[in-house]
C-alpha cells in the first residue's frame, strides 16, 4: 500500500497551536516548520500492537511521506496502528522570538507517551524510526515512564558517532545548529561509557554497510556494547542498500528487512500468528 492510498490520518495536538503545514508535493512532502507536537494516527480494526513512530530529516525537517505514511501503511497491513509523532526541531526558530532547546523532541515524545498512556490501551508499544528518527527511537526507549515497550526498531540512524567525543570519521564537522549538535552529544545511544543511553528493552538495527551519510560504525559501536554487555540487540547490515532505503529501495537483500521486523515485533511482544 502506497502513502497516496492510504486514508488521511486523525491529527492530534499534544499542545495548543495552529495545525503544521506540509510542504511540498507527494510523495515526498515534508515539515521544515514545527511550532506544535502532533501526533499523526492511522488506526486498523483489531490492532494486535500499535507504534510511535519517528521519521528522519536530520532534526532540521521531518520527512512525512517516505517514513511517516509509507511506513505506516505497511504497519496498518500487519494489524499495527501507527502514531507519527512530528516534533518540534532543536535550534529551530521558535516563533518567539527564541530557539528550541536541544531537548525539544525528547519533550515532544514524552508528551506524546503520555497522550498513548492515557488511552488506556493495552496493546504492546514499540519505537520505530528512521534515520535521524531512529536516534529519537533510541533516546525514547532510555526514558523511564509508566508506559512500558515492548522493544525499539532503529534504521540508519546516527545514534553515537555523530557525539563530539566519538565521532566517526574523526574529522566530521560539528553539526549545525548548536542544539542539534548538543542533543547527540547529550543523548549517545548503545556507548558503554553513557549508561543513561543503553535502552531497557530489546532493539533492532538496520543498517546500510557502505552508506557515507551515516557509516556502520554507529550500529558496530552499539553491537559490540550490546555483546559486552548482554543486552538484547539483533542487528542486520545489508550491502547494497542506500541511506535511507525505507519501504521505496528494496531492490536488493535489504528487501528482506520488512519481515525481519515484522516477525521480531510478533515474537517481543508474543503476538500470536504471523506479522
Amino acid at each position: 500500500m502506497s502513502s497516496s492510498s492510504l486514508i488521511d490520518p486523525v491529527v492530534i495536538p499534544l499542545v495548543d497551536g495552529p495545525r503544521n503545514e506540509l510542504e511540498g508535493e507527494r510523495p515526498d512532502r515534508q515539515f521544515t516548520v514545527v511550532h506544535r507536537p502532533e501526533l499523526h494516527v492511522w488506526r486498523v480494526d483489531a490492532a494486535r500492537a500499535r507504534v510511535l513512530l519517528y521519521a528522519g530529516g536530520g532534526y532540521t525537517r521531518i520527512v512525512y511521506d517516505k517514513e511517516g505514511p509509507e511506513v505506516a501503511a505497511w504497519l496498518n497491513g500487519l494489524g499495527i496502528e501507527v502514531n507519527l509523532l512530528i516534533h518540534r526541531l532543536p535550534g529551530a526558530d521558535d516563533g518567539k522570538g527564541g530557539r528550541y532547546p536541544k531537548g525539544i523532541a525528547l519533550e515532544d515524545g514524552m508528551l506524546a507517551l503520555d497522550h498513548l498512556a492515557g488511552a488506556q490501551s493495552d496493546l504492546p508499544l514499540f519505537h520505530f524510526g528512521l534515520s535521524s528518527g531512529g536516534h529519537l527511537a533510541g533516546v525514547m526507549a532510555c526514558q523511564p515512564h509508566r508506559l512500558k515497550a515492548a522493544g525499539a526498531l532503529i534504521c540508519y540512524a546516527p545514534i553515537n558517532a555523530n557525539h563530539r567525543a566519538h565521532k566517526f570519521p574523526e574529522d566530521k564537522p560539528d553539526y549545525p545548529p548548536l542544539e542539534k549538535q548538543d542533543f547527540y552529544d547529550a543523548w549517545p545511544i548503545g556507548l558503554a561509557e553513557h549508561p543513561h543511553g543503553l535502552p531497557k528493552v530489546p532493539v533492532f538495527l538496520a543498517y546500510a554497510a557502505h552508506d557515507r551519510s551515516v557509516p556502520l560504525q554507529h550500529a558496530l559501536n552499539y553491537v559490540g556494547t550490546a555483546a559486552a554487555l548482554g543486552l538484547d540487540v539483533d542487528l542486520h547490515v545489508f550491502a547494497d542498500a542506500p541511506h535511507g532505503f525505507a519501504l521505496r529501495s528494496l531492490n536488493g537483500t535489504q528487501a528482506a528487512w520488512p519481515g525481519l521486523a515484522g516477525d521480531w515485533m510478533r515474537r517481543k511482544a508474543d503476538l500470536a500468528g504471523p506479522v
